[in-house]
């Protein structure tokens, strides 16, 4: 073998370890970013447990949401039916309306009974929008009937009719108050006929007779249709949905930047007061 051939097989060799090392290294590295990859996997696996644990842990404490009115008679219905008397109690009512007759400005509410954010609405910004612009005779609401979050029609019948129902004896706004204060857990499948009688017998003065009978009055169930109809027209597909205006004229589209903040709609009020 001549100097030059052993050269190049020497070469070669060389090639050749320094390639076989690449590999191993290369092979080492993988391993280790796949030790890495698992360590990583297991670190977020623990703490998406220890979420999980403290999600449960908080609906636990909290009852998950309630899924049935209070009893008749124990101190949190009492307590319920005092706030929702003290906030609409002596003023005018008449069907699905809240307020005066003659009020110059008219507010259209179209809620569901279920949905979270009529709840937020209702128990976040009523509260100071009827005592400032309601109980003065500024200002009539009109509960008006869009499903959204109900996920059963028949369900969504069966409670927006037994509001309607209440509306027959001037009470509608007692029960879709008191709805919004016991609403249970949305998807939970809490109301049925217990849970709307329970709510029915907290209404004062509802007389229970007269609001059964009534649940069956077939122009009840129209009035939800001609609700839906006038939701569309209006292009709403959500809840809560508003409408507002001067009583008796064009009714144009509020949308407040917040359903638990008032100043949005107390400035909408002004507005068409003044003008």
């Amino acid at each position: 073998m001549n100097p030059v051939e052993s050269e190049e097989q020497d070469l070669t060799r060389k090639q050749r370890r320094e390639q076989a090392r690449a590999q191993r290294k290369a092979v080492e590295e993988a391993q280790l970013a796949s030790a890495a990859r698992r360590t990583r996997l297991m670190q977020l696996g623990v703490v998406v447990a220890i979420v999980v644990i403290a999600v449960v842990a908080i609906l636990v404490a909290t009852g998950g949401g309630k899924s049935k009115p209070p009893a008749v008679g124990s101190k949190a219905a009492t307590k319920t039916a005092s706030e929702v008397t003290a906030l609409i109690g002596g003023i005018p009512e008449k069907g699905n309306t809240l307020g005066s007759p003659t009020a110059p400005v008219t507010l259209q509410y179209f809620g569901d009974l279920e949905c979270p954010g009529c709840q937020q609405f209702t128990l976040g910004t009523l509260p100071t929008v009827i005592p400032t612009f309601v109980r003065t005779g500024k200002l009539k609401i009109e509960y008006r009937n869009l499903e959204t979050a109900t996920r059963e029609p028949e369900v969504f019948r069966a409670q927006q009719v037994a509001a309607l129902a209440a509306g027959k004896q001037q009470k509608l706004w007692y029960f879709v108050d008191l709805f919004y204060h016991e609403q249970g857990e949305e998807g939970s499948g809490y109301v049925n006929e217990t849970y709307l009688r329970g709510l029915a017998e907290q209404v004062p003065g509802l007389n229970l007779s007269q609001w059964t009978s009534a649940r069956s009055d077939a122009t009840l169930a129209n009035q939800l249709a001609n609700d839906a109809q006038a939701a569309n027209n209006a292009g709403f597909n959500s809840t809560p949905s508003f409408l507002i205006g001067k009583s008796g004229g064009s009714m144009s589209t509020f949308e407040p930047t917040s359903f638990t903040d008032p100043t949005g709609l107390n400035q909408a009020i002004e507005k068409l007061l003044k003008s």
